[in-house]
């Protein structure tokens, strides 16, 4: 048994998915001891491992990502404005009206004094304020257009992160990298707001500042190009010095945020671990690992309260220095030509609008600012996803006739860099039509093999090929389905769910199915395929069958059945079973039962990385294991009317159901169940790994 390929895609979720397919949920009882090699000594927290130093860890990691915070959200930012420059434009012609209202603000009021009251022409002087009075009035429609134009720049935003949630959800559950449902949640409902109503509010702050700007200048300019000599230079310096304190601001910030997370995940980690600490001893050396994560997120508050001040002093040097020295040097600006109306108008311009701009900009920066570019930073700091798939090309050959629809090539397969092996140079071939069952004791690695076969699991070794060519996400809904243990079954009519992997299927296509598979029992009970389904309403095996038949169904090259039928007493098991492997399709069913693996064609016994492949007759001849598994097992009391069982009561689970009994009295005589985890001849540790 020998097959040739290429490293697997990135991992696609497989049948049992509300968004289209679900990943593969693995059991707590399920590969159990594979995962404990690689969690063996640890203790409740990271910190807990020898010489380590919490406080020191955060800052290094922290530092880490300091100087590039900034970079990750610009980079992401400059593609979704560049798509949107259409709305940017609009939104930049109503703000032109802001700029108008603003230059003949202090413009009106100028000319009012030296054309009007001043030069003795009052009628003049009024007409020149009831310009700068009208000028206020396009605000009203040119507010009403701006948000209309804004919703087009910030929902996208939203939508987009919560895309990106999701999908970094999805992608580690597959990975099995732990618990994602807490971030991502609080990513989906409570942080991808903050960053919506954040954004709306830079984007709003932003755009009066630029051209509140740009219609103060202007007037300024107008007025006398000398003005400008006395209130640029504060106004550059104090942006300047504001600016620079940008970056570590946010730094600051991230740095705060990590460390009260740190802390708080620290105390949750100790709450469940205090017997523990108490038992080794523990206590003083955990006092001292709380005591160093209090203290980083003391010293991260005090040095984010410090930058606070300078940006206090940056605000003072753009907002109040401009209109002091333009008093300071009203004398000489007096001498050399200016107007008393152009003086009122550049103080118009300071006060009223350059100053109030300044402020609003810099506040929105300092706070909501440091925030978003803190929450954006979150959803950007995962790892890159993997390149994408090159797409299949129109004049592609079908795979030559007798091609296998899977094949493993070496493939390895381990939890961690420390742990043995659950897959250990394995070589496999399921060709088209073939019946393959999957035995052995919990924890031995089949569903592992299941997940690596069906591409949900990226093996840490060798090649996997499905009909010929290297395994991609892309392919994965055409060539293959997963079944689960747990079954998916939505809300919605009998018919949605039946049809989930193929919608086109008619209703004399799933009557022959019902037929085929045993679901009339439940079809006769819920009235029609039209009636609702509720999917707590329904026991276990019957979840079972939906999604049995969904995959009936669906007739895909390669249907994998991990313990898919654990919940069907057996006889309908037995009628499932048949009605599959009648299909053209290859089979490969991890099995619970020894009368399942004893249907198939070939059997693969895997204990840890041994692995032995053969036809029944010739395994009870050849693997010692398989003989006892043949002589232990004993069949099981037939289930429900319906071809269903009820659960079994609390310590009589099987390994899919999360409870081991390795631990409890072998009962007399020795019986067990298949992958059961007592028994003589069961039990077994995979040994060091040879490579």
């Amino acid at each position: 048994m020998k097959a040739d390929g290429a490293h697997p895609g990135r991992e696609e979720p497989h049948e049992a998915d509300p968004g289209r397919e679900e990943p593969h949920e693995a059991d707590p009882g399920r590969d159990g001891q594979d995962r404990a090699h690689s969690r063996r000594g640890a203790l409740p927290g990271r910190e807990a491992r020898h010489g380590a130093h919490p406080r020191r860890d955060a800052q290094l990691e922290a530092h880490s990502r300091r100087d590039t915070s900034l970079r990750r959200v610009g980079r992401e930012a400059r593609p979704f404005l560049r798509a949107r420059t259409g709305v940017v434009l609009r939104l930049a012609g109503w703000s032109l009206l802001e700029f108008a209202q603003t230059f003949l603000g202090g413009f009106g009021v100028a000319r009012a004094l030296d054309d009007g009251f001043l030069a003795g022409r009052p009628a003049t002087g009024l007409l020149w304020l009831a310009v700068a009075a009208v000028a206020v009035l396009p605000s009203v429609p040119a507010a009403r257009g701006v948000f209309g134009r804004l919703a087009d720049l910030v929902e996208p935003l939203r939508d987009g992160l919560v895309r990106r949630a999701v999908s970094r959800a999805l992608s580690g559950a597959l990975d099995r990298s732990g618990d994602v449902s807490t971030r991502s949640l609080s990513q989906v409902t409570h942080q991808s707001e903050i960053a919506r109503d954040g954004w709306a509010g830079l984007v709003l702050t932003l755009r009066s500042f630029v051209f509140t700007v740009a219609g103060a200048v202007t007037g300024l300019l107008a007025l006398s190009p000398a003005l400008l000599l006395i209130v640029l230079p504060p106004l550059v310096l104090g942006s300047a010095l504001f600016l620079g304190t940008l970056p570590p601001m946010a730094a600051r910030q991230r740095d705060y945020l990590a460390a009260d997370e740190a802390y708080a995940a620290h105390a949750g980690r100790l709450t469940a671990s205090v017997r523990d600490i108490a038992a080794a001893g523990a206590a003083g050396r955990t006092v001292a690992e709380s005591r160093a994560l209090a203290e980083a997120q003391l010293a991260a508050s005090r040095s984010l309260a410090r930058w606070s001040g300078v940006r206090v002093l940056a605000l003072a040097v753009c907002g109040r220095f401009p209109p002091l020295l333009l008093l300071l040097g009203a004398p000489w600006l007096l001498r050399n030509g200016l107007t008393p109306g152009a003086l009122v108008g550049a103080l118009t311009y300071l006060t009223q609008a350059l100053a109030p701009a300044v402020q609003a900009l810099m506040t929105m920066l300092g706070t909501v600012g440091g925030r978003l570019v803190v929450v954006l930073d979150r959803f950007t700091d995962a790892p890159p996803p993997p390149a994408e798939d090159p797409p299949p090309t129109r004049d592609a050959a079908p795979p030559p006739r007798g091609t296998p629809v899977a094949e493993l090539h070496e493939v390895s397969f381990a939890y961690g860099p420390g742990a043995h092996p659950v897959l250990d140079r394995l070589s496999l071939t399921v060709g088209a039509g073939e019946h393959l069952a999957v035995v052995g004791p919990s924890g031995s690695g089949k569903s592992t093999l299941a997940a690596v076969l069906a591409g949900t699991e990226r093996p840490t070794g060798g090649a996997v090929r499905w009909r010929g060519r290297p395994v991609r996400p892309a392919d994965a809904t055409s060539v293959r389905v997963l079944l689960p243990q747990h079954a998916y079954v939505f809300s919605g009519s009998l018919r949605d769910n039946l049809r989930y992997l193929r919608p086109d299927a008619r209703d004399r296509e799933i009557a022959a199915m019902a037929d085929a598979l045993g679901l009339e029992a439940l079809l006769s009970r819920l009235g029609s395929l039209d009636a609702a389904v509720e999917p707590d309403r329904l026991s276990q095996g019957e979840r079972q069958l939906v999604a049995l038949g969904r995959a009936y169904l669906a007739a895909p090259p390669l249907l994998i059945l991990d313990e898919a039928t654990s919940r069907l007493d057996p006889a309908a098991e037995t009628r499932v079973e048949l009605a599959f492997g009648a299909l053209p399709g290859a089979l490969v069913v991890v099995a619970h039962r020894l009368s399942s693996a004893r249907r198939a064609g070939r059997i693969l016994v895997m204990d840890g990385p041994r692995t032995q492949c053969g036809t029944p007759d010739e395994l009870l001849s050849s693997c010692a294991l398989y003989r006892d598994l043949a002589g232990l097992w004993e069949p099981e009391d037939a289930g429900e009317p319906d071809g269903t069982r009820e659960p079994e009561e609390p310590g009589e689970q099987d390994e899919a159901g999360g409870q081991e009994e390795a631990g409890e009295p072998e009962e007399p005589g020795g019986a067990v169940g298949i992958g059961r985890g007592k028994g003589r001849g069961i039990r077994s540790t995979p040994p060091p790994s040879p490579v």
